[in-house]
């Protein structure tokens, strides 16, 4: 069976926050006549993106073709739920004709590669492409170290200076894997930041890869699907920094649960949320909150102090208008009672 006749599978990797979710629900709305399938891989217990991807079902993408793995990493899982999961998508009839994996924002791409030689799927299914989506209101801001040499130097002179951080080699590992990056909330950074972002991306990059700037998640499907990469067949091009590693551990992240009661009004509620990534460096905080005299559940995601939220459905009777959100934070920064004294005390 050539690679052409393989089902082809995209992997939609990219950073806490970069926009994924969003990119995956356009691309469902607007499939090109394809069947799709999905696998969201969250990152902790809330399902806060399976329930958004579930909600855009359509005919082509129904949702019984959305499968949530939240039992961890899915590069780290891959024997226990990766392969099942995609078994079970190629089960389905009728068959889906495009497979589409949502990583967690902590996932390595390469790890997750290597599942795709594993001998009961390699005949059947193929990488079609690797999409890495990159903040680049984030990027420009120089969060990501570009010149380990000079950071190296400047390591020298001051003891304190860390240049690399857990949070860089997993961005680094993603632009290296990648077959087409997209720059994501360039309204954000402006042309100026647009422009910086994508030196910084090019300085990462092991190749040239195309970089597409996109806003709230719309791209012409033709532009990612359909790249024919057979990515598996071609891991020495995507370096890693766990290469050489039988396995990689995220004990630098950690996530809290956090079980909210109703809230006065939204504003204040988001006003808390920013300020908790401010006091205590909080990466992610997504999931959900009843307000008071609203029928609808609030979804709320943040992104650092970047905190977005909408009334996205009414509550069900079975909900019980119970609030949930997870934390997510580096393992020194997380502390489970001082972020519950913000958003709950």
């Amino acid at each position: 069976m050539s690679t052409l006749e393989k089902l082809p599978v995209t992997v939609i990797t990219g950073f806490l926050g970069a926009g994924k979710t969003t990119l995956v629900r356009n691309l469902m709305q607007n499939p090109q006549g394809k069947r799709l399938a999905v696998v969201v891989n969250e990152f902790g217990d809330v399902g806060v993106d399976g329930e958004i991807l579930k909600s855009c079902a359509i005919p082509d993408c129904p949702a019984e073709n959305i499968m949530e793995l939240s039992n961890g990493c899915i590069c780290c899982t891959v024997a226990d739920d990766f392969i099942p999961t995609i078994e079970a998508l190629m089960a389905l009839e009728p068959r889906p004709e495009h497979i589409i994996i949502e990583t967690s924002g902590l996932a390595l791409p390469k790890p997750l590669l290597k599942a795709f030689d594993w001998p009961d799927i390699r005949s059947k299914i193929t990488v079609d492409g690797v999409i890495a989506l990159a903040d680049a209101e984030a990027v420009a801001a120089g969060r990501f170290a570009t010149d380990v040499a000079r950071v190296d130097a400047q390591r020298e002179a001051d003891d304190s200076i860390d240049h690399e951080t857990p949070l860089s080699e997993v961005f680094e590992d993603q632009i290296s894997c990648a077959d087409i990056i997209l720059l994501t909330k360039p309204d954000l950074a402006g042309p100026e930041g647009v422009t910086k972002a994508k030196e910084v991306i090019a300085a990462e990059s092991p190749r040239p890869i195309p970089v597409v700037e996109v806003a709230e998640g719309v791209v012409d499907p033709r532009v990612i699907l359909g790249l024919n990469a057979a990515a598996e067949d071609d891991m020495d091009a995507r370096p890693s920094h766990h290469d050489g590693h039988h396995d990689h551990e995220h004990d630098d992240f950690e996530s809290v649960v956090i079980d909210l009661p109703e809230q006065v009004d939204a504003v204040s509620f988001a006003e808390r949320i920013e300020r908790l990534a401010k006091e205590q460096n909080i990466l992610r905080v997504k999931g959900y909150a009843a307000v008071e005299g609203k029928p609808m559940r609030l979804l709320v995601q943040a992104v650092g102090a970047r905190v977005r939220h909408q009334f996205d459905r009414p509550w069900t009777a079975e909900e019980g208008r119970k609030g949930r959100v997870v934390v997510i934070a580096e393992h020194d920064d997380i502390n489970a009672d001082a972020i519950r004294k913000v958003l709950v005390d």
